[in-house]
């Protein structure tokens, strides 16, 4: 999941431009920023319900981002860092995806319908990074010997 491998001399700043130099990182961020546009947006409109949602996969994001680009995910291992990835990107976009539709459908303000927009456009990045984790998940199958065992 982290790619740049940091020297132990870099400074944190110049991890964190390196990471961000990635297509995770760059993905992670792009997720960070449509987060933040969708808060604003629904905290404008008259529809905050919808609210919740994005300030959360914001948190989240911001979560992911640092354990990623600080490479916590190698010293952190009892947690599986690439399911745990592909379960917040997979629930974020279904969540995305069915509160903008229900906002679209609703006819809110301009404030609403911007957030709406964004939040389908933010689907649709989380179904794609959480395209990208599955591979990642794959490991190769080891055959078990199914030969006969000698003295048994």
């Amino acid at each position: 999941m982290s790619d740049p491998e940091p020297q132990s001399g870099d400074s944190c700043m110049s991890t964190f431009r390196s990471y961000l130099r990635t297509r995770k990182g760059i993905i992670l961020a792009a997720e960070t920023a449509l987060c933040l546009i969708i808060v604003v947006c629904y905290g404008a409109s008259s529809v905050a319900g919808y609210l919740t949602v994005a300030i959360i996969e914001l948190v989240f994001c911001i979560i992911y981002f640092f354990i990623y680009a600080f490479q916590y995910d190698k010293h952190l291992t009892f947690i599986h860092w690439g399911w745990s990835d592909f379960l917040r990107c997979a629930i974020a976009c279904l969540l995305f995806l069915i509160t903008s539709l229900i906002t679209l459908i609703s006819r809110g303000d301009g404030a609403a319908i911007a957030g709406a927009v964004f939040g389908l456009l933010a689907g649709i990045l989380f179904g794609y990074d959480a395209y990208l984790t599955i591979p990642q998940l794959r490991k190769p199958h080891t055959a078990v010997p199914t030969g006969g065992q000698d003295g048994v």
